[in-house]
């Protein structure tokens, strides 16, 4: 019996050989709509599917090949008798290959001006029924979904009946790989659209992006995957421009950088080392903030990743050149900052949008589970700002309270910040309790503690924090609040003439 081909494609990439191919071998082509006129162009002989259906396309191209005549042909076992003669009494055909990729809901979605009719018109519904029938019926049916298959698929055609069992079913995981990732999206987006917040189930999908060397440590295997619709604003989205591949520890602090940087609208630098920061420096101009960043912590910047949200100029490339650095992003690079720092072979240079973005709920995976919330979007702007000291903090003070709010936000936990109106100077970060932290910072910050302010993610359990501050040399300090013991950290800043601002804001980080 002649074997049969259901064509059935948006993405027109590589069909033609493809098709040319399954003709060569005497395979008898069905197809519809715009993937029959791309055929029939191209000199392909194409049998329409009204005519193996008897039945017309209707409602405007809705319905097509949803009907017995395919399904059938798609859905009969070979190696079962009653099948074979059940589908001939009813003049069914079986259909061999089924090439068929979906409707574009992902790009369609993307689009700034995309409507929800757009959308609902662009959920695909005969091709994922085709796919899963042929798919279910693998042992007897090859069903290709990716143009990227083609050239393996007929160069099986010549191969073991073994060898091409082997291939149909690596392809039919693929397509329910394939299916539930296409529902999966549109289920996101019909979720969101009724602003379900926690539904029964959550579908979430990702496409392979790139296959890691190995994980945190080289005997963890890893790989890094991309969400479809996520932000423009993503090391996931980023253009490397330059040096070695990114490694899983690069995409992690990388990511970090990035979204600290994203707390600042003024020229920032911001340096990353095990994903906390361990410089943050502003500026006039990108090349003054890089160096206050690097002056931060001029140590722990070694091998660290550096963030930028202006373009890089000759200036900074020039700074930057001088240290050890693993990854550099930034919104640009001008041409000769590139040839700059293009000269050092294994440097990763990024370019990445630079802004903020839509929020998106934040996943951290638990063995066997999955945790969600919300992403810590909120800044000082969102804070019900309280003096609750004697005295309040200077303009200056508050300009480098700001600092310090946006910096250890993104600290790891107990999280301690010490800044000026320019720069942080010293990062407390991680401890187990938090004066530790503050002791940290302080060493770190040195002389520079005088005069500085401090940060910190959540409140104080006791006024130690404050005395370690104050005697250290701290004017001004920002925090929480909200402890059972506030009243006696507020007695130790007007102790000492420390200003103290309460946010009702926590911003620990895990």
């Amino acid at each position: 019996m002649k074997k049969r081909a259901l064509v059935s494609v948006s993405n027109k990439d590589g069909l033609i050989p493809f098709v040319n191919g399954l003709v060569e071998q005497g395979i008898e082509i069905l197809s519809t709509g715009g993937t029959k006129r791309s055929l029939e162009e191209a000199g392909i002989p194409v049998k329409n599917v009204s005519d193996v259906t008897a039945f017309p396309e209707i409602l405007d191209g809705r319905v097509k090949t949803l009907h017995p005549s395919i399904h059938g042909g798609l859905l009969a076992r070979r190696d079962k008798e009653e099948h074979m003669e059940q589908i001939k009494e009813l003049a069914i055909t079986p259909i061999d290959y089924v090439i068929v990729n979906l409707y574009p809901f992902a790009e369609t979605v993307a689009k700034p001006d995309a409507s929800f009719e757009d959308a609902i018109e662009n959920i695909d519904i005969g091709g994922p029924s085709m796919l899963r029938s042929a798919a279910k019926n693998h042992a007897d049916v090859t069903v290709i979904v990716d143009p990227d298959d083609y050239k393996t698929v007929l160069a099986s055609l010549d191969q073991s009946d073994e060898q091409q069992r082997s291939l149909r079913k690596k392809l039919a995981a693929k397509v329910f790989r394939h299916t539930a990732a296409y529902d999966a999206l549109i289920a996101s987006y019909l979720t969101e659209a009724v602003d379900e917040r926690h539904p029964e189930s959550l579908t979430v999908t990702y496409t392979h992006k790139q296959a890691l060397r190995y994980g945190e440590n080289p005997h963890q295997k890893a790989a890094f995957y991309e969400k479809s619709t996520g932000s423009a604003s993503s090391i996931a989205k980023a253009k490397q421009l330059h040096g070695k591949e990114l490694s899983y520890n690069n995409i992690n602090d990388a990511n970090a950088a990035l979204e600290v940087i994203k707390e600042f609208t003024e020229p920032a630098a911001v340096a990353i080392k095990h994903m906390n920061p361990c410089g943050v420096g502003t500026g006039e101009t990108i090349a003054t903030a890089f160096n206050r960043a690097y002056e931060a912590d001029s140590k722990s910047i070694f091998g660290g990743i550096v963030a930028l949200n202006r373009e890089v100029d000759k200036e900074t490339a020039q700074k930057m050149s001088e240290i050890f650095l693993e990854v550099i992003l930034a919104p640009q690079f001008s041409p000769e900052a590139k040839e700059m720092l293009m000269k050092k072979k294994n440097i990763r240079l990024l370019e990445v949008a630079v802004h903020k973005g839509e929020t998106e709920d934040k996943l951290t995976s638990i063995h066997g589970g999955l945790l969600l919330q919300e992403e810590d979007s909120l800044g000082l702007d969102d804070a019900e700002l309280s003096v609750v000291t004697k005295r309040e903090p200077t303009e200056e003070e508050w300009t480098a309270l700001s600092l310090g709010w946006k910096v250890v936000k993104h600290v790891k936990s107990n999280a301690i910040v010490l800044a000026n109106g320019e720069m942080t100077v010293g990062v407390g970060a991680g401890q187990m309790n938090r004066v530790g932290s503050a002791a940290i910072a302080i060493e770190q910050a040195g002389e520079r503690a005088k005069g500085a302010v401090l940060a910190s993610d959540a409140f104080f359990p006791y006024g130690d924090t404050v005395e370690t501050a104050a005697k250290a040399g701290v004017t001004a300090i920002i925090q929480p609040g909200g402890s059972v013991r506030d009243d006696e950290s507020i007695q130790k800043a007007d102790e000492y003439g420390i200003a103290m601002v309460f946010t009702g804001l926590r911003h620990f980080k895990h």
